[in-house]
């Protein structure tokens, strides 16, 4: 019988793993953050990433999962860069929330729960107050607040975002015939 392979996460990041669980009284309280650890990893969380933390923990893999699908910023499937999250509670629907829906779904060419085709967006609406409804209509971008969106600040938004990606995808490095400037 073949030993199963340790997920690279938990072999790179042993000593923090450790001093995690190490943190709480019951190995199991930690599972909380080793799953936020094992998604930083890998950008959500695959089947092996919940069975390594159901083993780190003593916990059973569907015991694991049942926390997973729990909690809504822990994610089962492969997202974007940037989650924008579109809230559709009635303050942001009042003020155009469901205008601005039709606006990002044109405009990314996905419905709520895609991914765009070059892995930079994902598309979420929410109908749970994002607590900024004096900014509505409100969109999450990953965990940060965009409020007061129109359309054209949603297209302002996907630009800057869409550049952001652009630099930050350049090779680290590599000088230019300005020095690197």
């Amino acid at each position: 019988m073949m030993e199963k392979q340790a997920v690279s996460w938990v072999v790179e990041r042993h000593e923090e793993i450790e001093a995690l669980i190490n943190r709480y009284p019951e190995r199991r309280s930690a599972v909380l953050p080793l799953l936020h650890l094992a998604q930083e990893a890998r950008g959500y969380l695959a089947t092996e990433d919940v069975e390594a933390v159901a083993e780190l923990v003593g916990m059973t893999p569907s015991e694991v999962t049942g926390i997973v699908s729990f909690y809504s910023l822990l994610h089962r499937q492969p997202r974007g860069r940037y989650t924008l999250t579109l809230c559709q509670n009635l303050p942001c629907v009042l003020a155009g929330a469901e205008a601005l829906a039709q606006h990002l779904r044109q405009r990314l060419g996905i419905a709520p729960g895609e991914t765009t085709p070059d892995g930079l967006l994902t598309l979420e609406e929410t109908h749970e107050c994002l607590a900024a409804c004096d900014g509505a209509p409100v969109v999450q971008v990953n965990l940060e607040y965009a409020t007061h969106m129109t359309p054209e600040k949603v297209d302002r938004l996907l630009e800057a975002l869409r550049a952001a990606s652009q630099e930050a995808a350049a090779p680290d490095g590599e000088e230019d015939d300005a020095g690197g400037l």
